[in-house]
């Protein structure tokens, strides 16, 4: 929502800045919504009235400074000119303080919101007055909210307010938000404090969790009874756990929530505020000396390292179900009998499924549908069963708006290849925010928390997942000799406890289809499919033919246009080749045919369905009817194929409206080849199904008849030179 004091202090900046030029920056948008572009240009405008050449979007040490030499107070009779003024007032508003109008001058509305900005800062104490201290300045000069907003809580925000008074006045302590969120910043305010109460100097304490401060803390546990500071930090740090407590003593209502906590976080239960529990309020990693009951490892797992983790107390072993480096980590991946090795000495193992997964743009829906059917399939030729959870890694710093962007719409694509296409579960390695957010939206069971980055934005000021299985603490060093293991040490929560037994390994097909080459073989695959449709009467543009006893002209979709959408697709495909052990060019085939022969009467009928005119219609990329869809996934469910509740004739709208979105289409295709081989008799279709009966299934998924006999008769052509470039790409 626009502010229109916003919008004038934007303007105000475009103006007195020749539309930011002098700043450095772009002309702001006069849009009235405060953001960090306003913000920063605002801290540029102050840099540049301080005198500062060197002008940056920080507010930096350089800028606080400089500030605290030439203006230690500024109020009316300080700030030095007009412009200086405005800054001031523009700012306030853009905080959402009444800045007294745009007149520079320091007046009693500027002072009295001053006043309010320090109270809900929690500073009026440190600073008394209506006057601009430099860290307030750099309070303002900022995006933190000091209210409570996005229902923050009221003691958080009380214990942002209580830090920022009590420790302003340090050296390195900056005012906090006041927002009612815990935060990367409110963590490490809490290291700071428990430093600064430790008794470490200015420049001495630096909010790292280092061995001067947990020797500290181990002189420090607080129980029943505990009065003052050390009580007040540790309540503290239970409630930015989401542990909700009284902000202050150490009460017998703390200490049954801490009894709580610690029974979650699987520490001693004891009740009291001992090392451990403070280290693991205060980081991501906790005690890094616990010693875990899980681990995971690169390395494999031979006789002799088995019986040295067992002898370390471990029960479950975290390993990878595929490497794609022959060279990188050799025995990265799950090495052939080393699962009945797990078994012999009465491990579990957990797997876990990686390539590269290391920043955002690995992270999207497609590749989260290939992951899965890769997982599933390594996971099957390791033996794993069914009930296996499968951990899919988010092995970096992912931002939040990372994770609403690319991660969850990744695991989308995870959990709907592995529920429909297998018996496994899905789990989620990485920081905490992202485990918790892909599992609150519905797409993890169990989580696998990368907790040993304590440094990740993701980990810095949120709570251990609710639903964690493996808790990644510290990398060590086990066994001796030919035991002697290097492994991350995970603490265990019970969610999970991997698999102790294992079916035979499957062999690995090696002649399923893989992704298409595009780069050598795409231009060619098109001129030798543009060739053989012209052959038969199908134009690059256009052409004529009979579709439900119409005779309609084709000029919706040119040649080019449905090969594109194909080829564009080809993990799709690809995927349901390899998990359904079919050839692609099965699947590729009709959906081409049908998206090349789009006519102007089905875009008609699809409007009658959604007019109410008809029940239904062809539709889709591959031209499917709802009601054919729902014979053939419940065939497919009844056959143990694919998983998922059957539909009943109740449900043909809502399928129909599911066969608008090509990634359920495309499958629903696959589905219907497989169930066409059931209407006809003939041998479900695999890896070697013949010249004949992939004919008959092409003709089939038009129906009966004559109509379809020609169907098939043209489509098979359209098949084989689909399958003969498919099968140079598995060579």
């Amino acid at each position: 929502m626009a502010d229109e004091m916003v919008r004038l202090a934007q303007r105000f900046i475009n103006s007195t800045y020749s539309n930011g030029a002098t700043l450095g920056i772009s002309k702001l948008e006069e849009n009235g919504q405060t953001g960090w572009t306003t913000m920063y240009a605002l801290t540029r405008a102050l840099q540049h009235e301080l005198g500062i050449t060197s002008l940056s979007d920080t507010f930096g040490p350089t800028t606080l400074s400089t500030l605290r030499t030439k203006f230690p107070s500024l109020n009316a009779a300080t700030v030095p000119s007009w412009i200086f003024g405005c800054i001031i007032q523009s700012a306030l508003y853009c905080k959402g303080y009444d800045g007294g109008g745009f007149d520079g001058i320091y007046n009693s509305r500027v002072a009295a919101a001053v006043t309010q900005l320090k109270q809900d800062m929690g500073v009026a104490g440190a600073f008394p007055g209506s006057s601009l201290e430099p860290k307030v300045v750099k309070g303002l000069f900022n995006m933190d909210a000091y209210v409570v907003v996005n229902n923050g809580s009221g003691v958080i925000r009380a214990i942002q307010q209580w830090l920022n008074g009590r420790y302003v006045n340090r050296s390195d302590f900056f005012i906090i938000p006041c927002d009612g969120h815990h935060s990367r910043d409110v963590a490490k305010s809490m290291l700071l404090a428990i430093q600064y109460e430790l008794g470490m100097a200015d420049g001495v304490a630096n909010g790292v969790f280092g061995p001067g401060t947990q020797a500290g803390l181990r002189s420090h546990p607080v129980a029943v009874g505990s009065t003052g500071v050390w009580a007040q930090l540790f309540t503290a740090a239970m409630n930015l756990n989401k542990r909700s407590v009284p902000f202050g003593n150490f009460t017998t209502g703390v200490q049954t929530a801490v009894r709580d906590f610690q029974s979650f976080a699987a520490l001693p239960v004891n009740g009291t505020g001992d090392f451990q529990t403070w280290a693991s309020l205060l980081v991501s990693y906790g005690d890094q000396s616990r010693r875990g009951t899980a681990n995971d490892g690169v390395t494999k797992i031979t006789p002799a390292r088995a019986q040295a983790l067992k002898a370390a107390g471990y029960k479950y072993i975290g390993r990878y179900l595929y490497n794609p480096s022959s060279t990188d980590l050799p025995e990265k991946q799950i090495q052939p009998g080393e699962l009945a090795t797990i078994k012999q000495y009465g491990l579990r193992c957990f797997p876990i499924y990686q390539t590269w997964s290391r920043d955002a743009d690995y992270f999207h829906y497609s590749q989260g549908c290939v992951d899965a059917s890769n997982a599933i399939e390594w996971a099957r030729i390791h033996g794993f069963k069914p009930g296996s959870i499968i951990y899919f890694a988010v092995d970096y710093d992912a931002m939040d708006h990372e994770v609403t962007d690319y991660i969850l719409p990744h695991f989308r694509g995870v959990y709907r290849t592995i529920g429909e296409l297998s018996d496994y579960g899905v789990g989620v390695y990485g920081p905490r925010n992202v485990c918790q957010r892909v599992s609150d939206a519905g797409y993890a069971a169990t989580s696998f928390v990368s907790d040993m980055s304590s440094g990740f934005s993701g980990n810095l000021g949120y709570p251990l997942p609710t639903n964690w299985a493996f808790d990644q603490i510290a990398t060590i060093t086990i066994g001796s000799g030919d035991g002697r293991i290097e492994i991350d040490n995970n603490i265990a929560s019970g969610r999970d406890t991997g698999q102790g037994d294992f079916d035979p390994p499957a062999p690995n097909t090696d002649d399923l289809d893989v992704d298409f080459d595009r780069a050598r073989y795409r231009a060619a695959l098109l001129t030798g499919v543009q060739t053989y449709l012209t052959s038969i009467g199908v134009p690059e543009t256009g052409g004529e033919g009979w579709k439900d006893n119409d005779w309609v002209t084709y000029n919706l979709v040119t040649t080019t246009e449905a090969f594109n959408y194909v080829m564009e697709a080809d993990w799709l495909f690809t995927n349901l080749a390899r998990t359904l052990k079919l050839r692609k060019a099965l699947i590729q085939a009709p959906v081409m045919w049908e998206l090349r022969k789009l006519n102007p009467l089905d875009p008609i009928a699809d409007d009658a369905v959604r007019a109410g005119l008809k029940d239904d219609s062809s539709t889709g990329w591959g031209q499917i009817f709802a009601w054919v869809t729902i014979a053939a996934r419940n065939y497919c469910i009844q056959q143990g194929i694919i998983n998922g509740m059957p539909y009943g004739s109740e449900d043909t709208r809502g399928v129909w409206d599911l066969l608008q979105d090509p990634h359920y289409n495309i499958p629903t295709a696959a589905y219907l080849t497989i169930y066409n081989a059931h209407q006809l008799g003939i041998a479900r279709p695999s890896l070697t199904t013949g010249q004949a009966d992939t004919q008959a299934l092409l003709a089939r998924y038009n129906g009966t008849g004559d109509g379809a006999a020609q169907y098939g008769r043209e489509l098979i052509g359209l098949y084989n030179v689909l399958e003969n470039y498919n099968r140079l790409c598995r060579v």
